[in-house]
């Protein structure tokens, strides 16, 4: 028997289900992800229209996801139900094929920091990063650290919303900010840090102007990335929150506090590049393990700064696959009735399987994250923003409630007015340049 919105779980604290969303947007998508996006996008220019993505679409997109998730008290497959618009369904199914996809390949890359913070007290990759790189991003040792970093997820996830997930957050984010600002700090001592800091915060226009088309949808994919947007888990989350919270103070605390985040990776990464002499962007997906871990290695006090560092960034990479898992666990409990505990160490086998092509191929693994980070994302944002927007008639009621007074009759319309119009073209217009850079990359069109 399904669960219903009666005997569903609820956060124990608003700083519980806060922590939660911004352990959720955090993760590797800032810290991983982040850096070599940045370094292929132009630096500065890229961050720049990041950052207006996060401000003008994200925040509007959380409350999307708001809306729908504390409304229907639902996962997402079972919330457009719950609403009484069936056939939309298919969006939550999405939700749960771009949740599983993101896991398969996210364990993997999890697995290589698990790897590398052990081999930071060793100094093990200290000698040769990029060859060190090579032996651990693939093969049965990737598998099994693939598994071993799904199997402590699924043991979060398991001990429920309360026991497990916000308890775990409690201690998690807050030991994550710590140890970054002791890092921001060290950083700062390094010869490059000035031109780290420069190369980072100084866009350059000429390079958007040459560069818009491939910039804007990749920053879009970027900040849906970071922000765990279209895969269901803010859909998820809200759907444990009660009619009494005010939404719209919830989503700049996320969205800001992650921005936060984000910009502190970067004071930490490209000082220790630039320290070097290294150029961001040219390592792909292995930026972070080949030039920021060769870098590291440089550096006095290596063993100790490689340490902190990729423990912050196995912090990160846990929170964000908690609240993945979440989503996917919870479209179980609700559409099927499957217990807590059996729902998800199912799901966790299920991404055990379908991660061994990745950690057995790296071409493979950069190959989902970008049909999962380029479209598959921006695609479920798409559809969310129509249904809110263009379908569901009580949306704007919805974001009223919890709101001080005052603001709660304009300011739910003007988010719709702007969902509806602004949003959904801004999204659209990323789809189709997104549509048509892979169209590039794979030869079809010159």
């Amino acid at each position: 028997m399904a669960e219903t919105s009666a005997d569903r779980e609820q956060w124990a604290t608003r700083l519980g289900f806060i922590l939660a969303a911004v352990g959720s947007a955090v993760g590797l998508g800032n810290i991983w992800r982040f850096p070599f996006q940045i370094g292929q996008e132009g630096g500065g220019a890229f961050l720049l229209v990041y950052l207006l993505f996060v401000v003008l679409i994200g925040i509007p997109v959380i409350l999307v996801e708001f809306v729908i998730g504390r409304r229907s008290k639902q996962s997402p497959v079972k919330a457009f139900s719950e609403l009484g618009y069936g056939n939309w369904r298919y969006i939550g199914g999405l939700f749960v094929l771009t949740g599983l996809m993101i896991m398969s390949f996210y364990s993997v890359a999890a697995g290589w920091v698990l790897r590398y913070t052990g081999g930071s007290v060793t100094g093990a990759y200290f000698e040769n990063p990029e060859a060190y790189f090579a032996t651990i991003s693939e093969g049965t040792m990737t598998i099994a650290l693939h598994g071993l970093f799904i199997a402590l997820t699924a043991v979060i996830v398991a001990a429920g919303v309360k026991r497990g997930i916000e308890l775990a957050v409690k201690t998690m984010i807050p030991a994550l900010v710590v140890v970054m600002v002791a890092l921001i700090g060290y950083a700062a001592t390094l010869d490059g840090a000035m031109a780290g800091y420069s190369w980072f915060l100084s866009p350059d226009l000429d390079v958007l102007a040459e560069n818009w088309m491939s910039i804007l949808p990749a920053a879009a994919g970027q900040a849906f990335f970071t922000l765990s947007l279209g895969m269901g888990v803010m859909i998820t989350y809200a759907s444990y929150l009660g009619e009494d919270r005010n939404l719209v103070e919830d989503s700049g605390w996320i969205a800001g506090l992650d921005t936060l985040i984000a910009v502190m990776a970067g004071f930490i990464i490209f000082p220790v590049l630039f320290a070097i002499g290294a150029t961001p962007g040219d390592g792909g997906p292995g930026e972070l393990f080949i030039g920021v871990g060769g870098a590291i290695a440089e550096i006095p006090g290596s063993h100790i700064v490689g340490l902190l560092f990729f423990g912050v960034v196995a912090i990160g990479a846990l929170s964000s696959a908690i609240s993945i898992l979440e989503v996917l666990v919870s479209y179980l409990i609700d559409s099927y009735g499957v217990d807590r505990q059996r729902a998800t160490y199912g799901m966790a086998g299920l991404i055990f399987l379908l991660g061994v092509p990745s950690a057995m191929d790296l071409d493979t693994l950069g190959l989902i994250d970008g049909i999962t980070g380029g479209f598959m994302l921006p695609l479920g944002v798409f559809l969310l923003v129509i249904f809110v927007g263009w379908v569901f008639p009580r949306s704007d009621d919805e974001l009223s409630k919890g709101l001080k007074s005052g603001a709660e009759g304009r300011l739910p319309q003007l988010w719709l007015w702007y969902v509806r119009t602004v949003v959904l073209v801004v999204v659209a217009i990323v789809l189709v340049f997104e549509a048509y850079n892979q169209l590039v990359a794979f030869g079809v069109i010159g």
